[in-house]
């Protein structure tokens, strides 16, 4: 059931994303002809209203399709619906959609949760797990997503970020050297010894951390404490992964192998769901932010790129020559499916199901 619920919400932050691309278009009257979760061929398809909704068999994202991009259509090359033939600002619009829904979205998820459920009376006592790397410290040690820090070497860690910084700032100050964390999992302590390994002088090992903000739920004072509230976890989560995705461009090697493709992103969420529907809320928030922050880059079918060749296009006061568009797009998608199945094989090798098959 926790894989089913990651899976859900997976597909539900993909389809968000594209629902922002077609509904900015057909708001604007540009006419669109397809809507397609995933990749490939079609396992599901229905026409409705000149659009093509398809459910298609690669789960690698979506996608909506124009008119302008299809050979056969039979609309002619100088219609004002066309995409194409829009103001930039108006494609701008449809292009950026996507990555506003998405951070719309997690907005949403957080301001949703602070209003029925309730917000924080205060953080719990720890530091949860939210992923480890492969081989590395963390994951040598055993701890897990979903696992939660109260101590390390025998003091407490106390609550909230100040928790969070203790711990970063004790590992940061212990390369090489042996401490002691106690772990708590499914309610059961035990103490691991983890040896950081040393980058730049400091200690790592290779997980990302979490305040314990999960525990009981008070009623909000007003209306505005849920809009703080709402706005400050939303800040603090777009920051974190801003930060983390800047490793790509300041250390390529080291940032990559910490990448998830779409199984790990389902474990995380699956271990994350052993919370409860307040750790599947945090897991939606910030797939969601990660989905429009990735999006953003100036890459080849990322919605990045395609904001790049508009932009690109408006300082030249012309478009760029379809040969290169051609060759950009081309590019990018076997970039991307070449990316996605090195990490889906990877991920899948690195399952705890698939490591006991592989040591037998």
């Amino acid at each position: 059931m926790n894989v089913l619920a990651s899976l859900a919400v997976l597909g539900f932050l993909i389809l968000f994303h594209e629902a922002g691309h077609f509904l900015a278009a057909r708001a604007q009257g540009i006419r669109v002809n397809g809507f397609s979760i995933g990749f490939g061929p079609a396992l599901i398809k229905k026409e409705l209203q000149g659009v093509t909704f398809a459910l298609r068999a690669l789960p690698l994202g979506g996608f909506v399709s124009f008119p302008d991009e299809d050979s056969d259509s039979n609309i002619p090359k100088d219609d004002p619906d066309l995409l194409s033939n829009r103001p930039i600002n108006q494609r701008i619009l449809v292009i950026s959609a996507g990555v506003i829904a998405n951070l719309l979205l997690a907005w949403l998820v957080l301001f949703g949760q602070a209003t029925l459920v309730g917000l924080p009376s205060q953080p719990s006592p720890g530091v949860i797990v939210m992923s480890v790397q492969h081989d590395q410290a963390a994951e040598e040690a055993g701890l897990a997503s979903g696992d939660k820090i109260t101590s390390i070497n025998g003091t407490e860690l106390g609550r909230g970020q100040e928790a969070v910084e203790l711990l970063v700032e004790t590992i940061k100050h212990a390369p090489l050297k042996t401490i002691q964390l106690e772990r708590v999992r499914s309610n059961k302590k035990n103490i691991l010894t983890i040896t950081p390994a040393e980058y730049l002088g400091n200690g790592k090992i290779g997980a990302q951390l979490q305040a314990n903000i999960t525990g009981e739920n008070r009623s909000a004072k007003n209306f505005w404490e849920i809009i703080n509230h709402s706005n400050t976890q939303f800040i603090d989560l777009l920051s974190r992964t801003i930060n983390g995705y800047q490793g790509l461009f300041t250390n390529f090697g080291d940032t990559a192998k910490q990448m998830s493709g779409p199984v790990k992103i389902v474990e995380i969420g699956a271990q994350l769901s052993h919370q409860g529907g307040s750790g599947l809320v945090l897991f939606a928030a910030l797939v969601s932010i990660n989905l429009a922050v990735l999006n953003s880059f100036p890459f080849p079918l990322l919605d990045g790129g395609q904001l790049m060749m508009l932009i690109l296009e408006a300082i030249r006061g012309r478009p760029i020559p379809e040969r290169i568009q051609l060759a950009f797009m081309q590019s990018g998608f076997v970039l991307l499916v070449g990316l996605s199945v090195v990490l889906i094989i990877r991920d899948t090798s690195q399952l705890n199901l698939v490591q006991q098959l592989i040591n037998r």
